[in-house]
């Protein structure tokens, strides 16, 4: 938690000096004009691959499997967007990476290290 609290204090920090920078080396109308593109672009590459997760997953339930790689593609999916919404550059260069399957890929390991962390240390309980 004390690791959250660090990171809702710094990364908006952060986002304001990089925007003053922005503003004030390509001018405040393209780095709006940038900032409303990558929110616009973000929403749609979301939905669009939120779409298709969703269709694994019904797919996937429909054969009788667990869906559990296309769950986490759809909470790196849920977050990138999220992120992506939000006014940034921090924050849209890691949606867009939550975003790219690739990168995808990692980020899926390491929440499965979370979860199997929260599951050991009794934080996380699942109830079948």
């Amino acid at each position: 938690m004390r690791y959250f609290l660090l990171f809702l204090i710094i990364v908006p920090a952060l986002e304001i000096a990089i925007l003053l920078l922005s503003g004030k080396t390509i001018g405040v109308l393209p780095t709006i004009f940038l900032l409303i593109f990558t929110g616009v672009l973000g929403a749609y590459l979301a939905k669009r691959q939120g779409l298709e997760t969703i269709r694994k997953v019904q797919e996937q339930l429909r054969y009788g499997q667990i869906p559990g790689d296309a769950l986490l593609d759809g909470i790196c999916i849920l977050i990138g967007g999220t992120l992506l919404l939000t006014p940034g550059f921090i924050t849209d260069t890691a949606g867009f990476l939550l975003l790219a399957p690739p990168m995808r890929k990692f980020f899926k390991k390491l929440l499965i290290k979370a979860f199997k962390r929260w599951i050991d240390k009794g934080n996380l309980m699942i109830i079948r």
